[in-house]
């Protein structure tokens, strides 16, 4: 049985919703490497970043990475699905809106916006995950998460991708946070403005904890 619109974007939404907790807990077990930089811990065995790597090393939290890669798969799915159902809709004027003044460059793009965030999410995939959880789970010895932030963040350039990464992660995140309230019913006009505000604030930590942790790793090689 062929699923409505409506359920189309529920299923997104929900999707949506459970990938931002992830990045809020990804983002705070990798800016305990920031912490650790300003305790002098960066790169000791009983640093916080380590404790909060060997922790993702759990087999209770190892068994999630399935989860989580369904849920990111169905998200992309269902937003391809979508928006091939809007241009077939709507043809070239699948961007008009009844206020044009009111539509964001963002929420115009999101599907741009989700391609440049899927690339960079297996580029990162290939740099972290494939060095550290993939290397646990196979059995093999992971490489020091401290030495492996500061290979991968040496470079210059290394560090303008990843932030080019997390502005492009930012600006799908602003439009989406709303809009998945707003696809659950949880948005109003009282909650409308205060949801907007929230979302603004959660992109921010996001995108700022990320790109201080890069930047620091950066620091820490010696090339600041």
């Amino acid at each position: 049985m062929a699923l409505s619109s409506i359920t189309k974007k529920l299923i997104m939404s929900i999707s949506g919703l459970f990938l931002i907790v992830f990045l809020l807990l990804h983002m705070t077990i990798n800016f305990l490497s920031v912490i650790d930089s300003f305790k002098g811990t960066y790169g000791a065995a009983d640093g916080l970043f380590q404790a909060g790597c060997d922790f993702m090393a759990l087999p209770i939290v190892t068994i999630m990475v399935p989860v989580l890669a369904a849920g990111f798969l169905v998200h992309i799915v269902y937003a391809l699905i979508l928006s091939y159902g809007n241009y077939k809709a709507r043809g070239t004027e699948r961007y008009a809106v009844a206020n044009k003044t009111q539509a964001k460059w963002a929420s115009k793009n999101m599907l741009v916006l989700g391609v440049v965030v899927i690339g960079l999410v297996v580029f990162h995939l290939n740099h972290f995950w494939a060095e550290m959880q993939l290397k646990e789970f196979m059995g093999e010895h992971a490489e020091n998460p401290y030495l492996l932030l500061s290979e991968t963040f040496k470079n210059w350039w290394m560090v303008l991708i990843y932030i080019v990464w997390f502005v492009a992660l930012g600006l799908h995140l602003c439009h989406g946070f709303w809009s998945a309230f707003q696809t659950i019913g949880m948005s109003n006009k009282v909650w409308e403005k205060r949801l907007t505000y929230i979302g603004y604030a959660v992109v921010a930590i996001i995108v700022l904890g990320f790109a201080a942790t890069a930047i620091n790793a950066f620091c820490q090689a010696g090339c600041c």
